[in-house]
């Protein structure tokens, strides 16, 4: 699954940065600050030269957000945070970094090459969230996490933002997004289980479970396993329904996450060779003239 695997996400990082700045990474030290000077032009607020910015609801990114209209379901129920519950999300962010690395030194190093920037809120809806128009920045209200759950988010949210750098460089769907929204363009959510939901938003929900399922069988937990398994199936099959709305990269990533999601059982160990190997390096796209 090339949407995994590290070594594509980080040529499809260094497309963008070449594309936005002329600028050719030269080597994998390169890379992160590459991308991180390349996004800063694409967002409002530049993202620092390394390591995870944290901040609050009283911080520039919480502020930017509400006066936007961005997240509107965390930041509506936000209420104020104190010094310890903040050195507490510190500690927790840290940890779950750290907790990735271990269950995954390539997934951790996704993580670290696409999350620039984290916002921790008190809100009456817990989770996370990330869009395409601020790269780099995840929102989480953590509720009563443990490190599991917050890295599980910044995977979630780091993996989204890997499929905006892939969607911007490769192209991945022949629609534009209001037209997605349409009832013959939804398909079945992964996640939300029974509902349709606009195709990309689809597709990214489907993908964005793989990992997470991988990450609680790596720690023997058959949670998301259990509970997504069925679902994932049914959404790539009603996505594959909808081929023709996606370009040929698009069909690609689709066919291959549907090949793994029908296996029974499903195959964890392919998706430890689909997040380290270079076999799925070297991806070219086709150029049409």
């Amino acid at each position: 699954m090339h949407f995994l695997n590290i070594a594509h996400i980080s040529e499809a990082i260094a497309r963008l940065v070449h594309a936005q700045s002329g600028e050719y990474p030269q080597d994998a030290p390169a890379l992160g600050p590459a991308y991180r000077r390349a996004i800063s032009g694409l967002r409002p607020l530049p993202a620092k030269g390394e390591g995870i910015t944290l901040s609050y609801e009283d911080g520039p990114w919480a502020r930017y957000c509400e006066t936007e209209s961005i997240f509107e379901h965390i930041f509506a129920g936000t209420t104020h945070s104190d010094g310890p519950t903040r050195e507490q999300w510190d500690a927790m962010v840290r940890r779950a970094v750290q907790h990735i690395h271990e269950l995954s030194p390539d997934l951790g190093l996704m993580v670290d090459l696409l999350v620039t920037d984290v916002v921790v809120v008190n809100s009456r809806s817990d989770g996370g969230g990330s869009t395409n128009t601020l790269p780099g920045l995840v929102v989480m209200s953590p509720g009563d996490w443990d490190v599991p759950e917050y890295a599980e988010c910044l995977v979630h949210e780091g993996l989204h933002t890997g499929l905006f750098v892939m969607d911007m460089v490769y192209d991945m769907f022949n629609l534009p997004p209001s037209e997605m929204e349409k009832d013959e363009h939804r398909a079945l959510s992964a996640v939300k289980i029974g509902q349709k939901r606009p195709l990309h938003a689809a597709f990214h929900a489907a993908a964005v479970a793989v990992p997470l399922m991988y990450m609680q069988h790596r720690r023997g937990v058959d949670t998301l396993v259990s509970k997504y398994t069925t679902s994932l199936r049914a959404a790539c099959r009603d996505m594959k329904a909808h081929r023709h709305a996606f370009t040929p990269y698009g069909q690609m990533l689709l066919a291959e996450m549907s090949e793994w999601a029908e296996g029974e059982p499903l195959d964890f160990d392919y998706v430890t060779r689909c997040i380290s190997s270079p076999d799925w390096a070297g991806f070219v796209p086709a150029v049409t003239t």
